[in-house]
């Protein structure tokens, strides 16, 4: 029997997953989990990937005490942010997402290529922290001098396993710089706005095979942006939108090519590479807001007893989770009391505002996506952590009027693996 090692990270965890074939259903063994988030350096946020580095070894080892044969294993993670290198040393600090740095260059950035234009060739929805920003930043404040590798997070980590540095496409395509028809870096911009030409090599695609680490374990490039992975590990009849509901939720639906019209850029709808398919896709807020909700009123309430609270509430309040209040404030409670305009009280008013506001913005997503793409759905496939929440899920199928199927699984972690498996089945 062949064994796999899937390692995803998100934004507040990671975990180390095992996965195998028996009867023809893929099975799943959690050999490690460790905390991620993100830290403030000097007025900034960061991640620290040396702990991040650390994890992913000890994991390793975890999972070989257990399962001493392991055909390969991939590592996924959230998209956007990356490393620098010069040569085998890094430039740090590596900055978060959620990082405030970009927006003074923004539109610095639109006057030399206006986001229409960058919209039409890339296919990238605009966010205050996409790639291209971030590196814009790091051109004007010196930090791209002598850089020799912008690596994504998961190909920094498989780099100091590996030693190979390896670009891969799906997570390429989150930076808002990779064009949507070749799905190549668009040089054009990268030329415009003076970033080095070195930087942005030839992408490789998942199932790439790019070295072994320190035991001897093959490397294989999974869709390394988790939500490329996600959508590989829903188990779903026919085409139908999907919510990848973690930190963010990620809506979307799988189209052959990327879509890249006018109305598709007015719902900012992001279009980033699948395997073997388009993502017609958007971020919305997502899990964030709810539990650093939870972490601010009531730390110790059971999940059960909050969705009880938001249910017994009848408060009406719905807000725009998608505001840039709810970004990275320092108060989320205060976030909420500033977009809901003080009509919140209980413990019960905040959640359910904060779930309804959620179900509204899925509503709202799903009218664009099918606006935009021609086609009606019927059904509603959410995975992750968020599939587990109840009470989103009812106010969701009430707001879109779609037969919502909530799938609890690590669909990201069981993408990974059969992106791992189709590679050694070939």
């Amino acid at each position: 029997m062949s064994y796999f090692l899937a390692v995803d990270i998100g934004a507040s965890s990671g975990r180390h997953i095992v996965g195998w074939k028996e009867s023809g259903e893929v099975r799943t063994k959690e050999v490690y989990r460790f905390p991620n988030g993100v830290k403030e350096q000097d007025g900034h946020l960061i991640w620290d990937i040396a702990s991040l580095t650390e994890h992913v070894r000890t994991g390793i080892e975890k999972a070989l005490a257990e399962f001493p044969s392991i055909a390969s294993f991939s590592i996924d993670t959230w998209g956007v942010d990356y490393v620098l290198m010069r040569g085998d040393q890094e430039v740090l600090p590596c900055y978060a997402y959620r990082d405030s740095r970009t927006l003074p260059v923004i539109e610095e950035v639109h006057s030399i290529v206006p986001f229409s234009e960058l919209y039409r060739r890339t296919g990238c929805q605009f966010q205050t922290f996409n790639s291209i920003y971030q590196l814009y930043d790091d051109k004007k404040k010196g930090r791209l001098l002598g850089v020799s590798d912008v690596l994504m997070i998961p190909e920094y980590l498989m780099y100091k396993l590996t030693g190979v540095k390896a670009r891969e496409y799906t997570n390429a395509t989150t930076m808002g710089l990779v064009n949507a028809e070749t799905g190549a870096y668009d040089m054009d911009i990268i030329n415009e706005l003076e970033l080095p030409a070195r930087l942005f090599p030839a992408l490789s695609k998942p199932g790439t095979v790019i070295g072994r680490e320190e035991h001897g374990i093959p490397c294989v490039l999974c869709a390394t942006h988790d939500t490329g992975s996600a959508v590989e590990g829903i188990p779903m009849e026919g085409n139908h939108p999907y919510i990848s509901s973690g930190t963010w939720s990620l809506l979307g639906v799988k189209t052959p090519r990327p879509i890249t019209d006018a109305g598709s850029q007015a719902a900012n709808y992001s279009n980033e590479g699948g395997v073997g398919y388009n993502r017609y896709q958007k971020n919305i807020m997502g899990m964030w807001v709810i539990n650093n909700l939870r972490k601010e009123l009531c730390p110790d309430l059971p999940f059960g007893e909050m969705e009880r609270a938001a249910r017994e509430s009848t408060c009406d309040t719905i807000v725009n989770v998608n505001s840039e209040l709810f970004l990275a404030p320092e108060s989320m409670k205060a976030a909420f009391d500033a977009a809901s305009l003080g009509t919140l009280h209980t413990v019960g008013d905040y959640f359910r505002c904060a779930f309804r506001s959620l179900a509204e913005s899925y509503r709202i997503a799903i009218e664009e996506l099918e606006r935009n793409t021609g086609k009606t759905y019927s059904r509603l496939y959410i995975v992750g952590g968020g599939a587990r929440n109840k009470t989103v899920n009812d106010f969701t199928a009430q707001a879109t009027g779609k037969q919502v199927m909530a799938l609890p699984i690590e669909a990201t972690a069981l993408g990974n693996l059969r992106i791992q498996m189709n590679t050694f089945s070939e």
